[in-house]
């Protein structure tokens, strides 16, 4: 079940966008110690896609980059999860992990309220620092792994 009415309007915006485009993005500003970061709403209810989130990049590389996987759901060729995609960042491949439930809460409000709950899937878009390394690397920097926290089950042992 998903909301079909906003009660004021930045929730019919989300409602609106969905029904006129497939999905919508919500930008979180950083804030305290808190980074950036965006997420769909609505892929899953349009095309049976996960939702997706992404860390750490400036509000409009994440809305181009979650506009790329959204094309590829619409248009029936969905990015392929369960391996890295050189699809999203020009000369750099990314990866994707399973969100766990008990991250939704903090971090995708608006999908929440739309799914009436925690009933979708949720992906995080996991990009490498410009020396290649992902988050979970040994040799990554730690303001890298602090610019890009890693919220997904079992990507701390991911490739890289």
């Amino acid at each position: 079940m998903v909301r079909s009415i906003g009660e004021d309007r930045s929730e019919q915006k989300v409602i609106d966008d969905i029904a006129n485009f497939g999905w919508h993005c919500v930008h979180i500003q950083a804030e305290d110690a808190q980074v950036e970061y965006s997420f769909t709403v609505g892929l899953f209810r349009t095309y049976e896609h996960p939702e997706l989130i992404i860390f750490g990049l400036p509000s409009r590389v994440s809305h181009l980059i979650l506009t790329t996987a959204a094309e590829a759901a619409q248009s029936g060729t969905p990015l392929d999860l369960s391996k890295p995609s050189d699809e999203l960042l020009n000369g750099y491949s990314c990866c994707f992990a399973e969100v766990a439930k008990a991250e939704y809460y903090e971090h995708v409000g608006y999908a929440r309220w739309y799914y009436e709950g925690d009933h979708f899937p949720l992906h995080q878009i996991v990009w490498p620092s410009r020396s290649g390394y992902f988050p979970w690397h040994p040799l990554a920097t730690a303001d890298f792994k602090l610019s890009q926290p890693v919220i997904a089950i079992g990507a701390a042992s991911g490739p890289g």
